[in-house]
């Protein structure tokens, strides 16, 4: 594997290898030992992380994935103010130009084209980190993980995604990941004008994965085994009187099933009650440490 640029690139074979190499990270990571052989596991490498637009989880997750297995890093969280892209510089001009000081870059970038056109010139491997309203696999990744994690399987699985499904690339990255594995079923919860995007619909049908479209989140998360929830994307939207989203509160818990997992990427506004987050069936923040270590994974996997 040479970059990482959309969840289609993956197939069941390169999971198992990657959710492999997740539970040796989180092994070694339990131990003081352990922590000490990853620290020089990969020492005299650098990361770059190259973000156009803001992120808490995924860059800083990426900035301790490599700093656990001893890599340096060179960081830019701002790139859109704070680089020469301001000046003009093109995309595929900056790509080049960090591959000279970098091993491995992760980019986000607001194009949904980003990582394929770094890619397509960059001399070291390039990790897509979120483009636009497209992809964000190794948020699918951490996301897949943490389902097995939970329920102790990756398909036979009824799982509801729910909120701003026209924008939301995690949404549209975890959708594909869980068509890869038989007799899933997916639910997509939305309003009409924020529903899942008709290439989704298109790949599931192609993979022979079920679905089915409501505006009732009542009824499709009673019988679902995992709610993954997302916000509206604010930013995205031209009419932000949709910002309204479905909310996860005590009366949804009381229809879940009492081993539901619920999930969401984060960051949160009101789509999930801080009330919920003393309930068990609780997983985001579990979904935060676990993508520390799949993104460990990812970046072994890569420089080896």
């Amino acid at each position: 594997m040479q970059h990482v640029l959309s969840a289609r690139q993956f197939d069941q074979a390169a999971i198992a290898d990657i959710f492999e190499r997740t539970d040796f990270m989180q092994e070694r990571l339990a131990s003081a030992e352990g922590r000490r052989q990853l620290a020089v596991s990969h020492l005299g490498e650098v990361a770059a992380t190259l973000f156009y637009e803001p992120s808490t989880r995924t860059r800083l997750s990426f900035e301790s994935a490599a700093a656990r297995l001893g890599m340096g890093i060179i960081s830019t969280e701002n790139a859109k103010e704070y680089s020469s892209s301001i000046k003009g510089e093109s995309l595929e001009d900056s790509i080049r130009t960090v591959s000279a000081y970098a091993g491995v870059i992760i980019m986000r970038h607001g194009d949904e084209d980003s990582s394929e056109r770094a890619a397509a010139v960059s001399p070291v491997p390039v990790i897509n980190a979120g483009a636009g309203k497209g992809e964000h696999p190794t948020q699918s990744l951490l996301d897949l993980y943490t389902i097995r994690q939970e329920t102790g399987r990756s398909q036979d699985l009824r799982v509801v995604i729910g909120g701003d499904l026209a924008h939301g690339r995690t949404a549209r990255s975890l959708a594909q990941l869980l068509s890869l594995y038989p007799n899933n079923h997916l639910t997509f919860v939305s309003t009409s004008e924020l529903q899942m995007g008709q290439d989704i619909l298109d790949h599931l049908e192609e993979r022979g994965t079920t679905y089915d479209q409501t505006d009732d989140m009542f009824s499709a998360i009673r019988e679902a085994d995992v709610i993954y929830w997302t916000r509206l994307q604010k930013e995205r939207l031209a009419d932000q009187s949709l910002v309204s989203a479905f909310s996860i509160n005590q009366a949804a818990l009381q229809v879940m099933k009492p081993e539901a997992v619920i999930m969401h990427p984060l960051p949160r506004n009101h789509e999930i009650e801080a009330s919920v987050d003393t309930d068990p069936r609780a997983k985001y923040f579990d979904q935060v440490q676990n993508g520390l270590v799949v993104r460990m994974a990812l970046l072994d996997m890569l420089t080896a």
